[in-house]
C-alpha cells in the first residue's frame, strides 16, 4: 500500500484520518505544523499528501505553493481535506495544483473513493 502524509492542525483529525488510512492498509506519517511540510515531505518520500486548507500561520494554499517551489516535479499528488466545501472552494482548490479534494466530515468510504483514483 502507499505511504500518506498528513497535515492537519487538528490532533482529532489527524487520530480520525490515521485510523482510516491504517485500516486500508497504508502507512501513515503527519505534521500538525504547515511550516514543516516541505521537510517533512522530503524526510518521508509519501505517495500522496492530505492536506488541510485552514491552518493557522499558513494556509493549505500557500503550503501547497511551496511544495510546488521545492520539488517541482514531485512524484507524490496533493489532496485538499477541508470544511470549506463549497463549489467555489472546490475549484479554487483544484486550480491551486491539487489533485482532488475530500470534504470534512467525511467517510472512510469517502476517503476510498479518492484513493482509488489516485494510488
Amino acid at each position: 500500500m502507499a505511504k500518506i502524509l498528513l497535515v492537519d492542525d487538528s490532533p482529532a483529525d489527524i487520530r480520525f484520518m490515521t485510523e482510516v488510512l491504517r485500516g486500508m492498509g497504508h502507512t501513515v506519517a503527519s505534521t500538525s505544523d504547515p511550516a514543516t511540510v516541505e521537510q517533512v515531505i522530503g524526510s518521508e518520500k509519501p505517495e500522496l499528501v492530505l492536506l488541510d486548507v485552514v491552518m493557522p500561520d499558513r494556509n493549505g494554499y500557500e503550503v501547497l505553493r511551496g511544495i510546488k517551489r521545492e520539488f517541482p516535479n514531485p512524484d507524490f499528488k496533493v489532496i485538499f481535506v477541508s470544511s470549506k466545501g463549497s463549489e467555489t472552494d472546490i475549484k479554487w482548490g483544484l486550480r491551486q495544483g491539487a489533485a482532488d479534494y475530500i470534504i470534512k466530515p467525511y467517510t472512510p468510504a469517502d476517503v476510498q473513493g479518492v484513493l482509488s483514483r489516485h494510488l
